[in-house]
């Protein structure tokens, strides 16, 4: 039955079956006593190991949890509870239970369980969050049975508990750190900013009523440098990798993300996680370049995962790859992000950086560009139409956590689609560029989808001339208004429009159009309202201050060669800058948000502008308009008192000058009756001289003088800056 030769592959219980056949029993036999030839030996102890199933089973176990505290049931209810205890895993999706990895002991002599059970999952990621989810789970709803969920792994600690106490270790002090939010408590309500000058990154204060910035930190830079969307991080990247520093004035170094010669790194919209980028460098010659991702915890600077992906994969269009390569949902969560290639997008997961959203894998074949939304797990896909014209272009939205497909637009004829989406994903706007039937040229139209209403309707914005091209379009941020440049580019028109909710329904009104202006780029205020219309590169930095809702110019402006514009992130002021890429003028200037130069900085080597961003407020919309209403009727008072000062002040100056004019005027009377007594009495001189007899020829030439007096009415000193 058994060859000699192939007992080394035999297993325990096959051993013991082939002992039987010569009559020997494995378990009586004393192995110590046995000896074998002089020239041959047992073998080491990692190729020869005999083991149990249960022995095998128990070296596995990082995927395994053990159930305490469950009923201790007889033949009758076992197959029961055990149905019972696989509903309660597959109903909280923690993980797929293997075939055979189901096993609750029973007492031999009872036939009764033994109130546990082991469960063996695929993975240990599975095992761990069912751990988690089940851990004090009731079972029956009377605390009766609450289950005791643990790893396998924990197994041995459990079991091996010191005979004798031990002290535990000596608990590490906590040492305070510097509160990362620290800046934005700043008695003055001032803002920072960076500027990178050179080689050198300098940070400061915007203070206003300095009418200059103030110094607060400097340092050397290797490659670049970035602030974290909320402004908590400021990001270096050198040779080592990544450096987060934060905090207020110091900028104390907090962790490194490893990844050397990093040329590319993005933060999420939630500052949990880093991504970088380089290139492979270990490929060989005749290999394709691969890219290198990593994706790192901003806490820690643990490295939660790795890609590792050839260039030519990741292109969407000709040899340029975009960046960022991940893409994130555009939620405060950092829950899903996307990657795509030159035909595919894929959404993973971040929780796990493991496996794709849910069980299902979201793959979608033939995108040519998508874009998330600001505030919920919606993604818009862009598939353009790949055989002839009676294939159309489709724009899809995609809930992300149902995988459900919430609108599908068909579109013939599209040469191109862009994406934009309201600040607060109410609206969707798809810029679309129809090919004319003629095939010479194109016309131009705006898909507006409505969001947050039923079905998600669709507003189709065609311009008063569709030859127009466009040239901008933006958004109001906390408001309905969106603007749009659009027609010659030497002399565009820009038009105001408005969409409103009225009776359940959005309709998108026409406000106003500025018709020829020197404008390429359009900035709206952070808090909504004012607009700068930007004429940068041909037009040479022009650039006008708008009111939206007076509809009405409130400054004109002129930065010669200006290459960018910044609001900062609370509306109050605005940056024109001038980067080293012009090799005259640069620098930056600070503006109010009327169009008034408050600073003038000159930087010869500027590279960077750019404000500390400021995390988004922790109220809702609604909370926020009340207190809005709060502080505008609070307003109110403190305009009519600002109102009763002036009028007050204006009084006290009136009756100064009533003052003032009284004082000159007995002045004047006083200087005009001595000189009608002086007249008075020349002319009697004059008669008397006349009766004496003739007047001299140098009494001839004296001439009456008139003299000029001066007094100093008032004195007020003025520093002038």
């Amino acid at each position: 039955m058994y060859k000699e030769d192939n007992l080394d592959n035999l297993s325990f219980e096959d051993l013991q079956e082939y002992a039987k056949t010569l009559g020997l029993d494995l378990s009586k036999v004393d192995l110590d006593s046995i000896t074998l030839p002089p020239d041959q030996s047992l073998p080491a102890d990692s190729e020869f190991i005999i083991q149990s199933d249960d022995e095998k089973w128990l070296n596995d176990f990082s995927n395994v949890i053990i159930v305490d505290n469950l009923p201790m049931v007889g033949p009758a209810k076992f197959k029961k509870l055990e149905n019972y205890i696989r509903n309660i895993y597959d109903k909280i999706k923690t993980g797929m239970i293997k075939e055979d990895g189901f096993f609750m002991p029973v007492n031999p002599e009872t036939q009764k369980t033994l109130g546990y059970c082991f469960i063996e999952f695929n993975t240990p990621q599975e095992a761990e969050l069912a751990k988690q989810k089940t851990n004090n789970y009731d079972l029956d709803n009377d605390q009766k049975y609450i289950l005791s969920v643990n790893l396998m792994d924990e197994f041995d600690r459990l079991i091996h508990v010191a005979d004798e106490w031990m002290p535990e270790p000596e608990e590490i002090p906590c040492i305070s750190q510097e509160n990362l939010q620290q800046w934005l408590t700043d008695k003055q309500a001032r803002d920072q900013f960076l500027v990178i000058n050179g080689s050198n990154v300098e940070i400061y204060w915007n203070d206003h009523r300095l009418l200059k910035p103030e110094f607060i930190y400097s340092s050397e830079i290797a490659d670049c440098v970035q602030w974290s969307p909320h402004g908590t991080y400021l990001a270096i990247a050198d040779k080592k990798g990544v450096f987060l520093q934060g905090g207020a004035t110091a900028f104390h170094p907090l962790v490194l993300c490893d990844h050397a010669q990093v040329k590319l790194f993005d933060f999420s919209p939630g500052e949990k996680y880093l991504v970088t980028y380089s290139i492979d460098g270990t490929s060989s010659p005749n290999d394709k370049q691969r890219a290198l991702l990593r994706i790192f915890d901003t806490r820690s600077g643990k490295m939660l995962r790795g890609f590792k992906r050839i260039l030519d994969d990741l292109a969407t269009c000709g040899t340029q790859v975009p960046w960022p390569l991940i893409r994130w949902d555009g939620g405060k969560y950092d829950k899903y992000f996307a990657t795509i290639g030159r035909n595919f997008l894929i959404v993973h997961e971040a929780k796990s950086f493991l496996a794709k959203v849910e069980e299902i894998p979201m793959k979608i074949m033939d995108v040519q560009d998508f874009s998330w939304s600001p505030s919920d797990p919606i993604i818009a896909v862009f598939i353009p139409g790949l055989h002839g014209k009676d294939d159309p272009a489709r724009v899809i939205l995609i809930h992300v956590q149902s995988r459900r497909e919430l609108r599908k637009k068909e579109l013939f004829n599209i040469s191109s689609c862009r994406m934009h989406w309201h600040a607060d994903g109410d609206y969707l706007a798809i810029q679309v560029d129809h090919q004319k039937k003629t095939g010479k040229g194109n016309h131009y139209a705006f898909l507006i989808f409505c969001i947050k209403e039923r079905d998600i309707p669709v507003e189709v914005l065609t311009l008063e001339d569709d030859n127009d091209q466009i040239v901008d379009f933006a958004w109001e941020p906390k408001g309905h208004r969106f603007a749009v440049i659009h027609g010659d580019q030497t002399m565009p028109n820009i038009t105001f429009y408005s969409i409103k909710n009225t009776s359940n329904k959005s309709k998108v009104l026409k406000l106003k159009t500025l018709e020829g202006k020197q404008a390429n780029t359009l900035h709206w205020s952070p808090a909504g309202r004012f607009i700068v219309l930007a004429g940068m590169k041909d037009f040479a930095g022009r650039f006008e201050f708008y009111d939206a809702d007076e509809l009405k110019t409130i400054a004109m402006a002129e930065h010669y060669l200006a290459t960018d514009i910044q609001w900062d992130p609370t509306g109050r002021y605005v940056v024109t800058s001038v980067c080293c890429i012009n090799e005259f003028e640069n620098g930056f200037i600070i503006w109010s948000f009327l169009g008034k130069i408050l600073c003038r900085i000159q930087k010869e080597d500027l590279n960077q502008f750019s404000w500390r961003p400021r995390p988004p407020s922790l109220l809702a919309a609604k909370e926020e308009q009340k207190l809005l209403n709060i502080l505008i009727e609070i307003s109110k008072k403190y305009v009519a008192e600002e109102h009763d000062t002036k009028k007050s002040l204006k009084e006290q100056e009136q009756e100064q000058r009533k003052i003032l004019i009284k004082e000159w005027q007995a002045w004047l009377a006083k200087w005009r009756q001595l000189r009608e007594e002086e007249k008075k009495f020349f002319s009697e001189q004059q008669i008397e001289e006349e009766e004496e007899g003739d007047v001299t020829d140098e009494e001839e030439t004296n001439e009456a003088l008139e003299v000029d007096i001066e007094q100093v009415l008032d004195v007020k000193e003025v520093v002038v800056y």
